[in-house]
């Protein structure tokens, strides 16, 4: 007989290990106790040796399903207490080493209750369990207890109590717990914010949907604008509302047989689809896509395709096909799809609250369905695609948010502040680095509050005082003014970090990779560390510093950041240097000023350089006729890369780059080529083979000359599928290592990311 003290840290809370610990236990006949407390879950128990033993060995092997073990250790003692039975005990507070479990979609045995008619929950719109439901976005404090969540103000009738306090139920303190009789409440109001559908506002609501109306729904992180995404009037009156007049929307379905009719997809996008943190997939898009979902994504061979997570999604599929009785309906095939897009007008953050909603969204929305449980912080969902060998972030939020990144070792804490857009921010502690949710670009007072709340609260629910602040080079930026604020009013020191060596760094560290590294950084634009606007570049990183060993040959903006919205401007300036001036305005005559474009190059007014590998898409884009104005960020380079999809692969342009003595690399012969092509798709394909080859070539050569074998590629432009499987392949090929992002997306939503690994490195090995 022995007595052991049993420490569980990971994602622990939340997510039913308490239960799960009191099962083992009986099952072993162990006598102790469990309990939450600030670094995880911590266990006594006594028995046999080989049952304790079995006991650590099985609390790794099957933990429940959200939850993430990441270190069991133990004490053994020969004396014993005398324990009779296991209990599990109330909580106990402290210093708080211990995270929150993401939100989760709804899970198979409550969505079984869900439609079970004489089931208590039927059709109840807040069903929830220790396996599923909100997490994240309704917890102020920790440890997660009730009391510290937006449940508290809900008390549990007799029933929902006896099971939050029985360890035999699925509902064992699940904090959500709730039913029809004592949960949160749902309600429907009309454009004028008056009741609707009192006797059962979701009915009232899919009447609505069904009607063509816009539906704003409040669900787990935010309100949803909803609309029939079969009908175009729908359709187009939401993009009018938004102000989108181009950029995609996602859309519900309400399985993976029904995204079939819209989508092409294989098994692994699939299981991508029906995973608990249920992103938005981006999926090839079938024949019957644009003919039946007209303006869902134009031009795109692309659509955003998510499953319903929430039990309210489900329960409006269920109205929408008429109550179907049992659960077999949930497996057939439907063709019905909803627009879900974020509730966020104007670039502004997503909405949360009705008071927001009633002055954000009016004119939006036809009517509001909403609820009483308080949303306390805002997750927009998250976005993601299959790239190569395994998914690749677009937007990570729901779902994943505030999953910890483990680092290769442990430091002093940084707070990063990130960038302009896509702008999240980062905390870590000890190895622990804590990536917040997507707060978006920072153009707008409601995205820039956003930043200050989140720092605000994760530094209190982490319970960590951050020792050194990080941010970007560029001195205009909200986040960088809001690093210095910070650090002046806490005394702390300040580290700028090169946009494109964040990039690289956060690849590195999500690897744990130490050692020295080959970075590809391909993007937009940066602030670089001459002053110059940086987007495509050949860096090694070793320690906390970096060099630049190269870049793209730059490029004029004629009209400086204009010319990133209108790709006919970085084709005119093409034009220009090929000394084929005439044909600028023959080629736009639709551009006002195209006109004045010449002498506006030949005189150098507002016309700065650029090294981004982002305006060379353009200019590919612009020169190839594909898109003049661009309706939203990276929609030129994304219809070239659909096109060269459809085309196929073909042979890299010879002698369409230049290795310069510099180590520059030009793809001027490129375009001289392109401004000639006559079909659009072949052009697009000999874009994207003829840049990925001499960017292979040119990562060879450094690697080469410096002995290192790791490659690291980062940035905004390693979205391209096929830009980011060619040079993987050709490296990998060529017997490189090479790095990409998994955790977090390669654009600039892991800035923040690699500042802070950045300065950590600073702190813990210097320069």
């Amino acid at each position: 007989m022995v007595h052991a003290q049993i420490r569980v840290s990971g994602q622990v809370q939340g997510v039913g290990f308490r239960p799960f610990v009191y099962r083992l236990a009986n099952e072993l006949g162990l006598a102790g106790w469990v309990r939450n407390d600030s670094e995880g879950v911590e266990i006594a128990v006594e028995g046999e040796q080989h049952q304790v033993m079995r006991l650590i060995e099985r609390l790794q092997s099957e933990p429940p399903s959200l939850a993430r073990v990441e270190k069991v250790t133990h004490d053994l003692a020969a004396t014993t207490t005398g324990f009779t039975g296991f209990t599990i005990a109330e909580s106990r507070a402290g210093k708080v080493l211990t995270g929150i479990a993401p939100d989760m979609a709804i899970c198979p045995e409550c969505l079984t209750e869900l439609f079970d008619s004489a089931d208590r929950r039927y059709r109840h719109p807040f069903i929830n369990c220790i396996h599923c439901g909100p997490r994240y976005t309704l917890t102020a404090r920790l440890p997660y207890d009730r009391a510290n969540t937006s449940m508290a103000k809900f008390a549990q009738c007799p029933t929902c109590q006896q099971e939050y306090d029985d360890p035999a139920t699925r509902r064992f303190h699940a904090q959500p717990n709730a039913c029809p009789q004592c949960g949160p409440k749902l309600a429907l109001f009309d454009a004028q914010w008056h009741p609707l559908g009192k006797d059962d506002p979701l009915v009232e609501s899919v009447a609505r949907l069904r009607r063509g109306e816009v539906v704003a729904m409040k669900g787990l992180g935010g309100f949803h604008l909803a609309c029939d995404a079969r009908n175009a009037a729908s359709v187009e009156r939401l993009r009018s509302g938004k102000r989108r007049e181009e950029k995609p929307f996602a859309v519900m379905l309400l399985n993976t047989a029904s995204a079939r009719h819209y989508a092409q997809f294989r098994e692994h996008d699939a299981a991508l689809l029906e995973t608990g943190e249920r992103p938005i997939v981006l999926l090839r898009k079938s024949p019957a896509c644009d003919e039946e979902l007209h303006g869902i994504a134009p031009g795109l061979p692309s659509i955003g395709v998510m499953l319903p997570y929430t039990p309210l999604h489900y329960l409006l599929f269920h109205e929408l096909l008429g109550r179907p009785q049992g659960a077999d309906w949930l497996q057939q095939p439907t063709p019905f799809a909803l627009v879900m897009t974020s509730a966020n007008p104007g670039g502004e953050p997503l909405v949360k609250d009705d008071a927001e909603a009633r002055e954000s969204l009016a004119g939006l929305a036809d009517a509001f369905l909403t609820h009483d449980r308080d949303i306390l912080h805002r997750c927009d969902d998250s976005v993601m695609k299959w790239q190569g060998k395994a998914p690749t972030f677009v937007r990570r939020a729901r779902g994943y948010t505030p999953r910890r990144i483990k680092l290769a070792q442990a430091g002093p804490s940084v707070l990063a502040c990130g960038g302009w857009l896509k702008n999240t921010i980062c905390l870590t502690r000890g190895d622990e680095a804590f990536v917040s949710q997507h707060i978006g670009d920072l153009d707008h007072a409601g995205t820039r509050a956003m930043l200050d709340e989140t720092v605000d609260y994760l530094i209190d629910i982490l319970d960590v005082q951050p020792q050194a602040v990080a941010h970007d080079l560029h001195p205009d930026f909200y986040s960088t003014h809001y690093a210095q604020r910070y650090a002046e009013m806490h005394n702390l020191p300040l580290i700028a970090v090169q946009h494109h060596h964040a990039h690289i760094a956060a690849v590195c560290a999500e690897h744990r990779h130490t050692g020295p590294v080959i970075g590809l950084a391909l993007d937009g634009v940066g602030l670089g560390s001459d002053g110059g606007a940086w987007g495509g570049e050949l860096l090694q990183l070793k320690g906390a510093g970096f060099e630049r060993l190269g870049h793209l040959a730059p490029l004029t903006l004629p009209g400086g950041d204009r010319a990133a919205r209108e790709p006919w401007r970085m084709a005119a300036a093409a034009l220009f240097e090929m000394n084929r001036i005439d044909e600028i305005a023959r080629r736009f005559p639709a551009q006002g000023a195209a006109m004045q474009m010449a002498d506006l190059l030949q005189r150098k007014l507002n016309c700065v350089e650029t090294s981004s590998m982002g305006r060379w898409f353009d200019t590919a884009a612009g020169l190839l006729g594909v898109s003049e104005v661009q309706g939203y960020e990276g929609q030129a380079a994304m219809l070239l890369e659909g096109l060269a999809e459809q085309h196929g692969r073909v042979a890299p342009l010879t002698l369409g780059y230049i290795h310069t003595a510099a180590n520059d690399l030009d793809f001027h012969p490129l375009l001289a080529h392109l401004a000639d092509c006559k079909d659009a798709a072949y052009g697009a394909a000999l874009f994207h083979a003829t840049v990925a080859e001499g960017l292979c070539g040119w990562v060879q050569r450094a690697a080469g000359r410096s002995g290192i074998r790791h490659v690291a590629l980062g940035g905004g432009c390693f979205l391209n599928k096929i830009l980011t499987q060619s040079i993987t392949d050709s490296l990998t090929a060529a017997g490189l290592e090479v790095l990409t992002a998994q955790q977090l997306p390669p654009n600039d939503g892991a800035v923040s990311f690699g500042q802070a690994a950045v300065a950590l490195q600073h702190l813990t090995q210097g320069a």
